[in-house]
């Protein structure tokens, strides 16, 4: 091949994985090259216009944290804000942005363009070159090569991209751009297990011809938060409402008089679909007893004509969209802008990665994003992130760096992919985390900050804010350890919020802990409390007084989440040797041993939690290792 230059890592697309896998191996000093279809779409928000919400936006924070740029990406193109879950207890809040997803993309295109060590080239990659069994480049469609000692492949939903339109289909990654191929049949080649999955998107609406009259206006917060610990990012753009409206009756027999065509009923679409973000087609099926679906009327920026219709992801032609959605309330005369349409798309089995996300087969061969058969840009945003990173130790010879399942949200999408796989596609949920009250979308810099500065994608000054925060956080907690408040102080207080009064004098402490009260609510009754929250810096008050009240609030479900955390991790510890034959240990079940054999677990721990391998293998396995 003709060669044009070397780079020490080469990222393959540029969306939200590719992003932060260039941006994260380029700061961290590797010379780094990003091809994309086009340079102009970077981390383009091809489906909803929104960053977070539940779990999701707990890894947003979390890739902040280690030093990515997706949170701060996401505050500077914000148009409304909200935290989700408020009523619930800390481990289910979930920040959630609506954006200005033109606005997202610049951003984005800026900081890659600001970022050293970083090259990019305009075109797609079409085959990856191999040398006497190694990775050591790749090709592009008019023939230009590029050497690289590791290549990250962040695809998206453009490997062999199918559009479905009704019975229309057409090829493609994305509407009006073109799909990918040659690299799924060359890594199939060369062994890799591949397969399709589905995903979709509805219509876009003209603003102009939405009655925003018959809708629903719901706001974010009043006090507006952000994504980054970074308390000098600023947004400067207008916050919008979103709109609620619902189908009804006459939308559904509209809708239900287009299932005979439909591609995702007729078996044209043979691509796994998301279970938790169906189609109002699947809708319809799934809950047929229900008359009415809640849809949301999002923006798209603040310029932007258009609406994003949540809730209508449909692949039903357009005439059938059309008339349908000309039955909903407020949506009488809209025009569409935009077709909905479903996408299928190759991915290749997770399982066929280890934790650092290089792959198995191939050496310094890395897969992020919906490759790896995830769907969303947060599991997208952290892939790349972990991805970028571990290439560049790779290039370093350094060993991988990696999070552990009660270490962050990012440890647990990681090792539920490489240890159990997918069957649709994955998104990240609560409910999948152990431990969720230890990965608190609050505590995210304490947890992971420390570990971006030893990295080095974390500066001096942000990790100085995190131990000034540590610090000040311990100084308030050991005050409300430590204060006696006298009845004298808050008994009337205490009877307007209709909790019990004091007998005697009380630490603090017990009172933060009932559910009525809050720590904020005694800064104006007790004096050197709130002589301890000014001596505090501005953009830090909040931020610390809120993390010393959840561990005060919590503490003791937190220290035994955090014993049970302890004791689990011991067997991540105990490592299981490269080449052990588990075809030979007749003691293990037969499905243990396929099991087992396919995915090579690296410990116990990992070897544990995956599915047919059961507590007595495992205790097989500590036995031949002598435990």
């Amino acid at each position: 091949m003709d060669v044009l230059n070397s780079y020490d890592i080469i990222v393959v697309g540029g969306g939200h994985a590719g992003c932060e896998a260039a941006v994260a191996a380029a700061r961290l000093g590797s010379k780094v090259l990003l091809i994309t279809m086009d340079l102009n779409r970077m981390a383009q928000m091809s489906c909803n216009p929104a960053v977070g919400g539940i779990a999701k936006g707990q890894i947003v924070r979390e890739i902040d944290a280690l030093g990515g740029n997706m949170g701060i990406v996401t505050d500077l193109s914000s148009i409304q804000f909200r935290m989700l879950n408020r009523s619930k207890g800390p481990a289910m809040w979930s920040p959630r942005a609506q954006c200005d997803k033109n606005r997202f993309s610049a951003v984005w295109k800026s900081i890659l363009d600001e970022q050293l060590n970083l090259d990019f080239w305009q075109g797609t990659v079409v085959n990856l070159v191999m040398e006497e069994g190694q990775l050591s480049g790749v090709v592009t469609e008019v023939g230009v090569g590029f050497k690289g000692k590791c290549v990250i492949l962040t695809s998206g939903t453009f490997l062999n991209g199918l559009m479905h339109f009704g019975n229309n289909k057409v090829t493609g990654g994305r509407i009006s751009e073109p799909a990918s191929k040659g690299i799924t049949e060359q890594l199939v080649s060369l062994g890799f297990s591949a397969g399709r999955m589905k995903t979709g998107t509805p219509v876009r609406i003209d603003r102009r011809t939405i009655d925003f009259s018959k809708l629903i206006r719901q706001d974010g917060d009043e006090k507006a938060s952000q994504f980054t610990f970074l308390p000098e990012i600023k947004n400067s753009l207008p916050l919008l409402p979103c709109y609620i409206t619902y189908t009804n009756s006459k939308v559904h027999t509209i809708i239900e008089s287009g299932f005979k065509e439909s591609p995702l009923f007729d078996g044209t679409i043979q691509g796994l679909g998301p279970r938790y973000c169906p189609s109002i087609e699947t809708k319809l099926i799934t809950f047929a007893d229900k008359d009415q679906h809640q849809l949301f009327l999002e923006p798209e920026g603040v310029d932007s004509l258009e609406y994003y219709l949540n809730g209508f992801s449909s692949s039903l032609n357009w005439k059938v969209q059309n008339d349908a959605l000309h039955q909903i309330p407020g949506l009488e005369n809209a025009k569409i802008l935009k077709p909905g349409y479903a996408i299928e798309y190759d991915y290749f089995l997770p399982t066929q990665l280890t934790h650092s996300l290089e792959t198995k087969l191939v050496p310094n061969l890395f897969f992020a994003g919906q490759i790896n058969g995830t769907t969303g840009y947060e599991e997208a945003g952290s892939q790349g992130l972990i991805a970028g990173i571990n290439a560049h130790l790779k290039v370093s010879g350094k060993d991988p760096f990696m999070l552990s399942r009660n270490e962050a949200y990012i440890g647990v999408l990681i090792d539920d992919l490489v240890t159990k796989g997918v069957d649709e596609p994955y998104r990240m949920f609560t409910s999948r985390a152990e431990y969720r009250l230890l990965l608190r979308q609050d505590n995210a810099d304490e947890r992971l900050t420390r570990k971006g500065f030893v990295l080095g994608l974390v500066d001096n000054q942000r990790y100085n804010r995190l131990l000034v925060k540590i610090k000040s956080k311990d100084k308030v907690i050991l005050f409300c350890k430590t204060y006696a408040v006298k009845p004298v102080l808050v008994d009337d207080f205490l009877r307007a919020k209709n909790t019990s009064v004091l007998r005697q004098n009380a630490k603090l402490e017990l009172l933060i802990k009932r559910p009525q009260l809050s720590i904020f609510d005694f800064i104006p009754l007790i004096k050197p409390l709130g002589d301890l929250y000014n001596a505090i810096e501005d953009n830090l008050r909040d931020e610390v007084f809120e993390a010393a009240e959840i561990s005060l609030k919590y503490s003791g479900y937190i220290e035994r989440e955090s014993v049970v955390a302890d004791k689990i991790s011991r067997l991540e510890n105990v490592i299981i040797l490269e080449k052990f034959n588990y075809d030979g240990i007749e003691s293990l079940s037969t499905e243990a041993r396929q099991k087992l054999g396919a995915i090579r677990p690296v410990t116990i721990g990992q070897a544990s939690r995956i599915p047919g391998v059961s507590p007595s293998d495992i205790n097989v396995l500590l036995v031949m290792m002598g435990r």
